[in-house]
C-alpha cells in the first residue's frame, strides 16, 4: 500500500508545484505574471525532484504512467504493481490541480482568456499539428526515460534525483515550446479533468481531443526508450 500512495501524494506535490508555477507567471493578479519560461521551466524540473526526494524510496518516483509502463515491459517492475501506480498517479494529479485551482481562485477569476487558464492545467501546442505534435511528445519521453534508465546504477539516490531534475529541465528548454512537454499521461490528463470539472469562471473547452496526443505520445516514446536501451550491448 506504500508505494500507491508515495505514488498518489509525490503526483499530488509535482501537481502542486508544476502547475503552480505557470499559475503564478500567467494569471492576473499574480504577483509573478510575467516573469517568464525560464521560470517556468526551472520550477517544473523542481517539482519532480522535489517529491522524488521524499518519495523515491517507497515507490521508485515515477509519477508518470508512460515511465511505469516502461519499466514493467523491460522487467525492472513487476506488471501487478502497474495499475494501482496509474490510479494513484492519475488521481494525485487530479488532486494537485484542484489543490492550484483553490489556491489562485481569485486570479482565475482576475484572467479572461480561456486559454490561459487551461495552460495552467495542461498542455498545448504552439503550432497545431497532430503528426508533429505526437513526434514532439514521442521524442520528449525517450529522451526522459531513456536518460532515466542511463543513470549509473551506482549513483546515490540523491545525486540520481538531481540528474533528473537536469533531464526534464533540459527538456524544457531544449523542446517544451513545441507542445509544453507533458512527456507524462497523468500530468496533463488529470488536470485536464479537473479543469472540465471545478467551476473555473469562463474557462472554455478543455480541448481532450489533444488529450489523445498527450495519453499515447508519452506512452509510445517510453515504449521505444527502454526497447532500445535493453537491446545495445553496454
Amino acid at each position: 500500500m506504500l508505494p500507491y500512495i508515495a505514488e498518489f501524494l509525490g503526483t499530488m506535490l509535482l501537481i502542486l508545484l508544476g502547475d503552480g508555477v505557470v499559475a503564478n507567471v500567467t494569471l492576473n493578479k499574480s504577483g509573478m505574471k510575467g516573469a517568464g519560461s525560464i521560470q517556468i521551466t526551472l520550477a517544473w524540473g523542481l517539482a519532480v525532484m522535489l517529491p522524488a526526494f521524499i518519495f523515491g524510496v517507497a515507490s521508485g518516483a515515477h509519477f508518470n504512467p508512460a515511465l511505469t509502463i516502461a519499466l514493467a515491459a523491460d522487467g525492472s517492475i513487476a506488471w501487478s504493481v502497474v495499475p494501482g501506480y496509474i490510479i494513484a498517479q492519475f488521481a494525485g494529479a487530479f488532486a494537485g490541480a484542484v489543490l492550484v485551482y483553490l489556491l489562485f481562485k481569485a486570479q482565475f477569476d482576475a484572467t479572461e482568456d480561456a486559454g490561459t487558464k487551461l495552460g495552467v492545467f495542461s498542455t498545448g501546442p504552439s503550432v497545431p499539428n497532430t503528426a508533429l505534435n505526437l513526434l514532439s511528445e514521442i521524442i520528449g519521453t525517450f529522451v526522459l526515460v531513456f536518460a532515466i534508465k542511463g543513470i549509473p546504477a551506482g549513483v546515490p539516490v540523491g545525486v540520481s534525483n538531481l540528474l533528473v531534475f537536469g533531464i526534464i529541465v533540459s527538456i524544457g528548454m531544449s523542446l517544451g515550446g513545441l507542445t509544453g512537454y507533458a512527456i507524462n499521461p497523468a500530468r496533463d490528463l488529470g488536470p485536464r479533468l479537473a479543469h472540465a470539472i471545478l467551476p473555473i469562471k469562463k474557462k472554455g473547452s478543455s480541448n481532450w481531443g489533444y488529450g489523445l496526443i498527450t495519453l499515447f505520445g508519452p506512452i509510445i516514446g517510453a515504449l521505444l526508450a527502454v526497447g532500445l536501451y535493453g537491446i545495445i550491448p553496454w
